[in-house]
């Protein structure tokens, strides 16, 4: 006897992502869609017990950068390991299409440089079966996930791309160029881009050290690509600034908004070189929704910090002349020679030639650097710092560092540093509470699939639920419906997925299954998974029952079914007519 749905999910707190509260019910699903919510007499083929556990959407994340990683991995892990069922890659400006077939290492490069993933990897891992951003799309379309990937046309690449060596060396684009960005902006998003992402920031720079050629597109270059946009009718805007003149910047950013009609989001974090600056943009954010414009911001909802570590890409001996002996060894060797005494006080009495090391700079110094346990704690308090822990012991910090490093997490050279560099200025996390009570403000910014090396902040979701609602010590908390809004709903209508967020009749089958009460991070750790035996950071979580996409179980306590139903998304979606409740 056929069953009445393909899923249900009985008995679970369902927080639905409108921000009610939530409330006892179960979820039938049918065909990839959610068929009822409430009390639900007919049986699934699959069935979830959900009791004493929640039930949300499936999250959002619309910052990542899986460009590549997608052309070769059916997991978008970390962030399937975190309740993410969609995806939105071609942040800040990089990506790999369009590219004409001399400029591969170039793309390649960019990328290393900007989100440090090694260039072996990325040469050997990308397919190039494309040449046009369309062509892309349709690579990607024959492609299965265990997420919806979705994703944006990246600036840098347009602008080689039409420019070549002129767009490369920043100069301003003539019309003729601005012309062609914006025509292929409209073939782009008519093809099924969910947007367009471009950077502005001295800190986006190539491999070789260049900065990216974006950096100072003119007003009347982004306004065209803007407009190419409008002409195809869809598409948001996202941009990362340093915002060097504010008022200025934000003004400019705001008259593209007008003139095209395309909605806009942009990263906020709080600088330590001005730690109130956030504060203006959430007031001119909020005189842009009154003059009816479409202009958000999206938070990282925890510090922006560094890991350093004897198997990342910078540790505190990194410029140190000892270090630089044997830092192409294997780690074992590596580890041994450390705990060698005559080679431990050598290294010890060196300086290190950087003075960006970590240790050195005010940014950088020893009262800001923390030891990374096997809970993370991602608002330390001063007394944790690595100075702090050698002024009690009445040693060099350097000391304190290189015992963590070497015994610290797994053991045997896997111990990791934490340096929280934006949204820390003020060593608490109370402005980034403010911040995410603004109705203009979405998290985001998680970097998924980059900065394998250095970051690993494709945690994030699970941040939002667990520690913004629950575990924070420092300071009050947030509603737990509020930050699911924030990472389901929220986060899918600024990039236009209309479908999905909410678990309603008719509404995309994303769901997850949650052990609320259980639900905690792990600690980040090295993986060798990537091509060519590439190494990453990676961050995994407990307390995910169960993550489903379209109807599907792709993930049961941590661990992918093999169930693959994500496909690519073309374009924006459009929220469903309601289905007849069960």
């Amino acid at each position: 006897m056929d069953k009445a749905f393909d899923l249900v999910i009985r008995g679970g707190t369902v927080v639905d992502g409108t921000g009610a509260p939530g409330f006892e019910a179960d979820v039938g699903v049918r065909d990839g869609r959610i068929a009822a919510v409430g009390r639900i007499a007919g049986a699934g083929a699959e069935e979830i017990d959900a009791r004493g556990q929640i039930v949300t959407p499936g999250f959002v994340d619309v910052h990542t950068h899986y460009d590549g990683q997608a052309t070769w991995d059916e997991r978008m892990q970390p962030s399937s390991w975190h309740g993410v069922t969609t995806v939105v890659m071609g942040n800040c400006g990089v990506g790999f299409a369009p590219c004409r077939p001399g400029d591969h290492d170039r793309l390649i490069r960019l990328m290393e440089g900007v989100e440090d993933i090694p260039f072996p990897v990325l040469a050997d891992g990308l397919p190039w079966n494309w040449e046009s951003y369309p062509d892309y799309l349709d690579s990607l379309g024959k492609r299965r996930f265990d997420v919806d990937v979705g994703s944006q046309l990246p600036h840098a690449a347009l602008r080689v791309y039409v420019m070549g060596q002129r767009g490369v060396d920043r100069e301003p684009a003539t019309e003729a160029d601005i012309n062609a960005m914006a025509a292929i902006a409209k073939r782009s998003m008519e093809a099924g881009a969910l947007g367009f992402g471009t950077s502005r920031t001295l800190n986006h720079r190539s491999s070789d050290g260049s900065p990216i050629a974006t950096l100072t597109a003119g007003e009347d270059e982004l306004t065209g690509i803007a407009m190419g946009m409008a002409a195809a009718g869809r598409g948001a805007l996202q941009v990362v600034s340093d915002f060097r003149d504010a008022e200025d910047e934000f003004a400019m950013l705001r008259r593209v908004v007008e003139r095209s009609g395309r909605p806009m989001s942009f990263s906020l974090l709080q600088s330590p070189l001005n730690a109130d600056s956030w504060k203006f943009f959430l007031a001119q954010m909020t005189e842009a929704k009154a003059a009816g414009l479409t202009i958000r911001a999206q938070v990282a909802t925890r510090p922006v910090g560094v890991l350093f570590g004897l198997e990342l890409t910078v540790n505190p001996f990194s410029s140190h002349p000892s270090y630089r002996e044997i830092k192409a060894l294997p780690l074992a060797e590596r580890v041994a020679r450390l705990r060698d005494p005559g080679f431990r006080a050598r290294l010890l009495a060196e300086e290190a030639e950087n003075a960006r090391a970590p240790g050195l700079s005010p940014a950088r110094a020893w009262d800001r650097i923390y030891p990374m346990g096997d809970e993370p704690d991602y608002e330390p308090t001063p007394d944790r710092s690595i100075a702090a822990i050698a002024a009690a012991r009445g040693v060099d910090p350097y000391e304190v560092a290189l015992d963590h490093m070497l015994d610290g997490g797994e053991g045997n050279g896997r111990g990791m540093l934490y340096l929280p560099l934006l949204n820390y200025a003020e060593n608490n996390l109370d402005h980034v509470r403010t911040m995410l009570q603004h109705d203009c403000v979405v998290p985001g910014l998680s970097d998924g699939g980059a900065h394998v090396g250095m970051i690993c902040d494709g945690s994030f979701p699970t941040t939002n639920m667990a520690f913004w609602t629950r575990d924070r010590k420092r300071g009050p908390t947030l509603p737990l419906e509020k930050m699911v809004k924030g990472q389901c709903r929220d986060t899918a209508e600024l990039i236009g997925l209309y479908d999905r967020g909410l678990v309603q009749p008719g509404y995309r089958a994303d769901l997850n299954v949650i052990d609320y009460d259980h639900l905690k991070l792990k600690a980040p750790q090295v993986t060798y998974d990537l091509p060519t035996g590439g190494r990453r950071l990676i961050q995994r979580a407990e307390g995910y029952t169960a993550t489903v996409v379209a109807g599907q179980v792709t993930y049961r306590d941590g661990e992918p079914t093999g169930a693959l139903p994500g496909r690519l998304l073309r374009g924006a979606t459009h929220a469903p007519a309601a289905m007849a409740a069960e």
